[in-house]
Formats: structure tokens, C-alpha cells, sequence
């Protein structure tokens, strides 16, 4: 029998992968309407509800505990299991390395706080709910985070712009692979604990491993320029936005990796993409080595 998946922000980085992978997979894929949709009725049918709403930084405290419950309660009345993309934001600066988890979530800023309390509201709630945890998203088309946004736009002439220290370790997420372990997990949601917090440790890298390896998909030298945050904090005062890339700073500044062995233990047959091959998908055409192999090895970091 059909599965069927309701994607709650199909369009978005996360919830675009994993309606691709669900489909892949033989699923029943129903991507919600937040326009059109009721969204206790669109979940009456499905067997699990990807959330994958994101609202913007300055919305999150307005929205995010709203949205939340809404899907609580859709997924309580559909006894749906709910899987959440989850980030590391609950853990804070003050968090030691690697985060698990087991990691406390020792966040005080308002965004991390948001998250904290989103994640509590799950585990109270009864809801077989799965947070995915994952770092940084590469994506396979441009989707304006971090990486195409801001760190390759200038790789065409050679440089690579990087927010924070280049020297530290920093944890990111190729898309087409935490959408594939999204539906792996789906389907085996009735063996694991009705709270599962999991991290998928995805690639480590320092912003010179990662100037590195992007230098070899390319086939040319590139050069790592540090980030200016002063554009930011002028126009901290009319953009909201600026003030929440402010405030999630200390994340490109403080060394993570994400501990994936309970993942691995639940999948233990899941391999991650190779590093060279996910950059030459998350880059221009234009910009790939035209003769890198797919599995060609690429250095990594810690």
C-alpha cells in the first residue's frame, strides 16, 4: 500500500529535496497550500507530515510557536508521525563540542530560545515527532542561504567569501542526502522512540577546507576572502534581518562538528554523498571541472 507524505513548505531548501526523495522513494507526495489548503483536512490523509516551514528570522517569534501548533494538532487528530528540520541553534556557544543528542541545549538568544521551546513543545505534545538535526545546507540549485548567497557568488573570478574563521571547524548538510535519510527514517518510524531526536553529522569542514575543495571541482586556484560584517551592523537599525544575522554570528566563530553515531546506528547502511561530488552539484555548471568523476576524493576536515 501507498504511503502518502503531506510537505508542509514544499518550495522551500529542505522541503523541495524531500519531496523529491519521497517521490523517488514510491510515496505519495502532497505538497500543502498555505493559500488554499485547510491543513487538518490535507493531513487526515497522510502517514507523515514534513515540516519544512521556515518563516523569515524577523517572523519567528510571531510565527514559528503558531505554526508549530497548528501541525501538533493536525498530526494528533491524523495520528501522523511529524519530522522536523532541525538545526543547531538550541545548542549555543557554550555547548561543548561534538553536539549530539545528548548535547544540552544551552541556547540563550532569541532565535535559539524559539527553537528550544518548538522542540519542547513536540516532546510534550505525544505526537511521534522526529527532529533531524543537520549544520549548514548545500543545496542543488541556487536557494539564497549562506553558501550561494554570499560564499561562492564571486567564485567565478576566483574567490571564495567566507563569514567567519577559516580555521575552525564548521558542520554542513548536503540536501539530497538529509532528504534521503528523511524518507529512510519515515519509513521506519514505527520502530523508534516516539521522541527522536537525531543528528546527521553530514561534512566538517573549515573555510579553507571547504576554498580547498572547491578549488579542485573547479580546476582553479581560489582564494578565501573573509567576510565583512560592518554592512550588517550599519543597517542593523531599519532591517530586521541584519539584527538576526547578527545575532547567529557566533555559529561561523565557534568550532562544531554534529555527532552523528545514533543516526548511524538506526541506518547503519547510509552513505553520504562524497564531498566532490555534492559541491560540483551545489555550484554553476559553468564553474564545474568538466572532467571531475563523481567519487573523486576530496580532502575533508576534522
Amino acid at each position: 500500500m501507498t504511503q502518502t507524505v503531506l510537505i508542509l513548505g514544499a518550495s522551500g531548501r529542505f522541503g523541495r529535496n524531500a519531496a523529491i526523495a519521497f517521490r523517488r522513494a514510491g510515496w505519495a507526495v502532497t505538497a500543502f497550500d498555505r493559500k488554499r489548503d485547510d491543513l487538518r483536512e490535507a493531513a487526515r490523509r497522510a502517514d507523515v507530515i514534513v515540516n519544512a516551514w521556515n518563516p523569515p528570522y524577523p517572523d519567528w517569534a510571531r510565527q514559528v510557536p503558531a505554526l508549530h501548533a497548528q501541525v501538533i494538532e493536525a498530526a494528533k487528530a491524523a495520528d501522523a508521525t511529524v519530522i522536523v528540520s532541525g538545526n543547531v541553534y538550541v545548542f549555543g556557544p557554550d555547548t561543548p563540542s561534538p553536539w549530539g543528542a545528548e548535547s544540552p541545549h544551552r541556547a540563550t538568544n532569541p532565535l535559539g530560545r524559539i527553537r528550544i521551546d518548538m522542540e519542547a513543545a513536540y516532546r510534550a505534545s505525544g505526537v511521534r515527532t522526529i527532529i533531524l538535526r543537520s549544520g549548514d545546507f548545500l543545496d542543488t540549485e541556487a536557494s539564497g542561504n549562506w553558501f550561494d548567497e554570499i560564499m561562492i557568488k564571486s567564485l567565478a573570478r576566483g574567490r571564495f567569501t567566507y563569514p567567519g574563521n577559516p580555521d575552525i571547524a564548521h558542520a554542513w548538510a548536503w540536501l539530497p542526502d538529509l532528504a534521503r535519510a528523511t524518507v529512510e527514517l519515515a519509513e521506519r518510524r514505527a520502530d523508534l522512540p516516539q521522541f527522536c531526536d537525531l543528528v546527521f553529522a553530514g561534512y566538517t569542514l573549515t573555510g579553507r577546507d571547504l576554498a580547498q575543495a572547491l578549488g579542485e571541482v573547479t580546476g582553479g586556484r581560489v582564494a578565501l576572502k573573509q567576510m565583512n560584517w560592518l554592512p550588517l551592523h550599519l543597517a542593523r537599525p531599519v532591517w530586521p534581518m541584519a539584527r538576526c544575522l547578527l545575532e547567529m554570528r557566533y555559529l561561523w566563530n565557534t568550532p562544531h562538528r554534529l555527532d552523528g553515531a545514533v543516526f548511524d546506528r538506526m541506518l547503519p547502511g547510509f552513505r553520504q554523498t562524497p564531498l566532490a561530488q555534492a559541491l560540483a552539484q551545489a555550484i554553476p555548471a559553468t564553474l564545474r571541472q568538466r572532467d571531475i568523476h563523481p567519487d573523486q576524493p576530496v580532502t575533508a576536515g576534522v
